[in-house]
């Protein structure tokens, strides 16, 4: 029997930030994992999409490079090259995610599949584990949407596709979120022929005229886009699959590969949570806002707690869960300045409350907008198409930001920061930003809140009568 202070059931982004902080801070830390340490986001998320990113972007550098006066050309693409990079990018990262790494910090780690025999203890690779406090984050996996022969057709999840050595000739992709978003552009700037398939509208928890934006972008570089499209049944079809359609402007789509992005599922299963006494639904494991489960002993952190699915939030709940567990804090997650990004070209960055959101919520709301089209920078690298939408409440306080531009999710952090710390508008309008930036916007956004006091008639009379009695 092993004893210890804390029991960490996955070692992915939450569970790694929980093992190096809660040992760290003094803690006795036993950590399980029954595949790969890193998990999800550096195996086969985060870390791989973004480098197969950066490649298909360095592609469309070539390709669009005439605006300038540059040769541009289609590029040659090496896939087998590309796939090295991507495998090359996730080598680097591996040693500050590893079981040596860890074990020199002072944790033990156990490599199999964790299953709670009891409320307080878990059995691991044949090991028996009783801690004070335990951490569920075993992350989420993709989900097969519901449609018929789906399971009879070869398909790619996020966990293969990085696998690829050689391009697909024409990708069928089936889900417009941010990763069969990114996904399809990617391929696309590749070179291969990609169809997107979605039930309702792409990005639908974004702000509409920012999603309309990409939407443009990703039909420019001939992306064929079937939103609104029920998907009635797969098969296979001659070497490829075919996608039975309704709602869509053609009936039939094939390819020669399909990755499925509809969607994830916490990963729960073989964990034993009835045994422990953890309630638990289809999304995920229960939990309080100090994310405690049914079982005050056991935590749950990131996916598999059944809130916001994104890695950053995961090391969020790592923070929430040290300060309650190690410290006895009473500490709460707050999502009211909850950022994500889908990184395609351009970025859609956004933050806090979108316009619909924030209206659902009861709050008086006015909105700001500025084009990027109005940013020199833009204008001197060629990227006009953008924007910069805030939403604010009552006396200009910021309750959201959205940002589609070149690098979006660089830009959008100032607007976190300023809903996190309660701000108005005022604070971004009277900030100094350097010229010429992207990030220009933003502050022109901002100041548009007092264009029409500062340039209203009331203004123009005290000018008049100021300038009347100065000497």
């Amino acid at each position: 029997m092993l004893h210890s202070d804390l029991c960490i059931i996955g070692a992915g982004s939450g569970g790694l930030s929980v093992a190096a902080g809660a040992v760290q801070m003094g803690a006795s830390v036993v950590l399980v994992e029954k595949h790969l340490m890193g998990g999800d986001c550096l195996n086969t998320g985060c870390v791989p999409s973004k480098a197969l990113l950066a490649a298909a972007h360095a592609a469309q550098e070539v390709r669009s490079s005439a605006r300038f006066g540059v040769n541009g050309h289609e590029p040659t693409i090496d896939f087998a090259k590309v796939h090295a990079h991507v495998h090359g990018v996730i080598a680097a990262i591996a040693p500050h995610d590893s079981i040596e790494r860890f074990e020199g910090l002072g944790v033990t780690v156990i490599q199999g599949a964790a299953r709670f025999t009891g409320p307080q203890e878990v059995e691991a690779a044949g090991q028996r584990i009783r801690a004070r406090r335990f951490v569920v984050a075993t992350g989420s996996a993709a989900a097969l949407p519901p449609v018929p022969g789906l399971g009879e057709v070869p398909y790619l999840t996020n966990e293969t596709i990085f696998g690829l050595t050689e391009r697909p000739d024409h990708l069928l992709v089936l889900g417009g979120g941010p990763i069969g978003v990114e996904m399809a552009q990617a391929f696309r700037r590749l070179g291969a022929a990609v169809t997107l398939v979605e039930r309702a509208a792409i990005l639908p928890k974004d702000e509409p005229e920012a999603v309309a934006i990409l939407r443009t972008a990703l039909l420019h570089e001939g992306i064929a886009l079937h939103e609104g499209a029920e998907v009635l049944g797969a098969r296979r079809a001659d070497n490829g699959v075919q996608l039975e359609l309704r709602g869509a402007d053609a009936p039939v789509v094939r390819g020669t590969h399909l990755l499925v992005a509809a969607g994830r599922r916490p990963n729960t299963a073989g964990l034993g949570l009835e045994t422990a006494g953890i309630e638990a639904t289809p999304r995920g494991i229960t939990v309080d806002a100090r994310l405690r489960s049914s079982n005050r002993r056991v935590f749950a952190i990131g996916d598999v707690a059944g809130g916001p699915q994104f890695t950053h939030i995961a090391g969020y709940h790592a923070g929430i869960v040290i300060r309650n567990a190690l410290f006895g804090l009473p500490a709460k997650v707050d999502y009211a300045a909850l950022p994500w990004v889908t990184y395609a070209d351009p970025e859609l960055a956004h933050v806090g409350l979108t316009e619909a959101a924030a209206r659902e919520a009861g709050h008086e709301v006015s909105t700001l907008s500025q084009p990027l089209s109005g940013n020199d920078r833009a204008q001197a690298e060629g990227r006009t198409e953008g924007l910069a939408k805030v939403v604010l409440g009552r006396r200009g306080r910021i309750l959201g930001a959205t940002i589609v531009a070149p690098r979006a999710g660089e830009m959008i952090g100032v607007w976190g920061l300023a809903i996190q710390q309660g701000l108005k508008i005022g604070a971004i309008a009277s900030s100094l930003a350097p010229y010429p930036t992207m990030s220009e916007t933003s502050k022109r956004a901002a100041g548009s809140f007092y264009t029409p006091t500062l340039f209203g008639p009331r203004t123009r009379r005290l000018v008049g009568l100021v300038q009347r009695l100065l000497p």
